[in-house]
């Protein structure tokens, strides 16, 4: 992004700006730290936005083409601008506000439809304004499209300026170095060659770029810290990866769920989806062509402690297959530890229990045998469920539909006080309790149903001879005899099931890399100074040579002058001051030793 305090321009305060003042020539030196782009501000103007001049018409004259550019340039300056580009965010994050507080289409429709049919002047005004689908929104992907072309106009320039830069040398030393920031001098009995050879190697040393200045006065430029500019389009470049990898993440993503019981399997096509929420470019084509059976399940759970009862292992042991007929491999599916084909992860959620139920109707066929998911509804997993048989026959010889709904514990805690409810979530004592209904149980109106519930709307509950409900407690092994001679349920036993998710994932690994990527690029451009060093040696009268030494930094830095301090003393091993041991020199340093910063009057040298 464009950062609208650095123009790559003169400065006009601070000490910067002073310099620059003081020293023309100093522009030079100082120019090019930075990848901003220079403002143009040769143009003429009337209004002015975010402190950057826009173009202006005059009264009632007619466009030319002159000002459509104009225009067209300040506002692609505005767009590609730092101020803008963090307005873009802002609003970004505050669009994806009501994607978290309001229901959405593509999440859950269910909740969509409860909130138009209990508000429906609201659920219009949501509708106008596509808040039930908010990231596929024409505001939202205008906000995300702005913001995605900000950083490429912003990046595409500043790279090529960088690029621009690394292959240029490092800028002539300016005439006057005593008005750098951070500046040094003593005298040698070095020759000026030896001592600008010396500086070469030393800074190479260093790993800085170095270049030989051979104008009126030779000196030695160097320059180090492009790292700081490659670290801030990193960071950008990043954000870019980001934005492209979160967008194809929400645009060909797939989530769904399914509910397995121990000895059955799960194929990854549409209508083995129990839900199914897919993104909005996603096809069925895009499904991975895998399946899977689930062995077994096992769990564990603390027996002691403040947390007695909750689960300390769960875990899933499937075998799967990666394409029809393909050899089938072993793995065990854990929380946090999904299963992993191509893109596609398969999680696991939840589990319980499903009780082994067979019916046998009046004519003494088996009209149902399976096992039936009861849900849970508590930590010791107290389960609610519903058996449907819809193909039997009743006492009369003639075809009817038969339901049961009830409660499944398994250990049974509620003998004192006759209600439902497990003590344990493992099945240390096993118990169901079923009511029973006869009549139609809707599956044939060509209507979705939950299979977890009973609509007992059409249907007629079976009653005791004193009239009241007629309903049983069944341990394993027994049976429940319907009145009439209508049939028998009996319970043979119980399994487990698992409950796994299904994310077809797209862009998981960009995002990850463009993540890490921005916090390394970040790292470089807050903690690299981009500076420049300059040494020139030149010889005096007396026949011994003068050496000063001056540094730069795209900003103030205290760090700067401990540098040139750092190398003004390596220096000195080759190029060692020519005063007496026991005599200061002319920057204030003792002989041998690293020179001092001297001082002008009360202002040091070194700023």
């Amino acid at each position: 992004m464009t950062d609208d305090t650095t123009t790559g321009q003169k400065p006009a305060s601070g000490p910067e700006g002073a310099l620059a003042t003081d020293e023309p020539e100093l522009g030079a030196a100082m120019a090019q730290l930075s990848t901003a782009p220079v403002e143009d501000r040769g143009q003429a103007v009337q209004g002015s936005f975010g402190g950057v001049r826009a173009p202006g018409v005059k009264g009632g004259a007619a466009w030319t083409g002159r000002e459509v550019l104009g225009w067209a340039r300040w506002f692609w300056r505005q767009l590609t601008s730092m101020r803008v580009a963090l307005i873009l965010l802002f609003l970004l994050s505050l669009a994806a506000i009501p994607g978290s507080v309001i229901p959405q289409s593509g999440v859950d429709p269910t909740a969509v439809q409860d909130l138009r049919a209990q508000n429906p002047t609201l659920g219009e005004v949501y509708d106008a304004l596509q808040l039930f689908d908010v990231y596929s929104s024409v505001w939202f992907s205008a906000i995300y499209i702005l913001l995605f072309v900000s950083l490429i106009g912003c990046i595409v320039p500043r790279t090529w300026q960088f690029t621009g830069q690394l292959r240029a040398r490092p800028p002539r030393a300016p005439r006057r170095l005593d008005r750098m920031p951070a500046f040094t001098t003593w005298r040698t009995d070095a020759s000026p060659e030896d001592v600008r050879d010396a500086a070469r190697k030393l800074m190479r040393g260093k790993r800085y770029r170095v270049a030989t200045d051979d104008g009126a006065v030779p000196a030695v430029a160097s320059e180090k810290g492009y790292l700081r500019e490659a670290g801030n389009l990193l960071f950008h470049i990043a954000l870019i990866v980001l934005l492209v990898a979160f967008a194809a993440g929400q645009l060909f993503r797939a989530e769904g769920g399914t509910l397995v019981t121990v000895g059955g399997s799960f194929s990854n096509t549409l209508s083995q989806y129990d839900d199914f929420s897919p993104g909005s470019l996603f096809t069925p084509d895009d499904l991975e062509d895998f399946s899977f059976r689930l062995k077994d399940f096992e769990s564990s759970y603390e027996e002691s402690g403040p947390n007695r009862g909750s689960v300390r292992t769960a875990r899933a042991e499937v075998a799967y297959r990666t394409a029809p007929g393909g050899v089938e491999q072993q793995t065990t599916i854990e929380v946090n530890e999904p299963l992993e084909i191509g893109n596609t992860k398969v999680y696991l959620l939840a589990n319980g229990y499903a009780p082994v139920v067979s019916f046998t109707d009046a004519s003494g066929n088996v009209a149902y045998r399976g096992p039936v998911p009861f849900l849970p509804q508590d930590t010791n997993l107290t389960s609610s469920g519903v058996v449907k048989v819809p193909d039997a026959l009743n006492e009369k010889g003639e075809r009817e539909q038969f339901g049961f709904q009830g409660f499944f514990v398994p250990t049974f805690g509620g003998a004192d006080s006759g209600s439902m409810f497990s003590r344990w979530p493992e099945p240390r004592y096993p118990v169901m309790f079923l009511t029973g209904y006869h009549g139609d149980l809707g599956v044939d109106a060509g209507i979705a149903q939950n299979v977890y519930q009973l609509d007992t709307d059409n249907m007629k509950q079976f009653k005791d001879e004193d009239g009241s409900p007629f309903a049983k407690k069944l341990l394993p092994g027994e049976s429940m005899e319907l009145p009439d001679g209508n049939g028998t349920l009996k319970f043979e036993g119980v399994k487990r099931w698992a409950n796994f998710q299904v994310a077809h994932q797209v862009g998981s690994g960009w995002a990850l890399a463009g993540a890490l990527a921005a916090i390394a690029g970040l790292a470089g451009s807050l903690f690299i100074q981009r500076r420049r060093m300059w040494v020139r040696a030149v010889a005096g009268p007396d026949g011994t040579t003068t050496v000063e030494m001056a540094g730069l930094g795209r900003s103030e830095s205290p760090r700067l002058p401990e540098e040139l301090g750092e190398l003004a003393y390596a220096l000195q091993s080759k190029a060692p001051p020519s005063a007496p041991a026991d005599a200061p020199t002319e920057s204030g340093a003792e002989a041998g030793g690293a020179p001092e910063t001297p001082s002008r009057g009360d202002r040091p040298w070194t700023r």
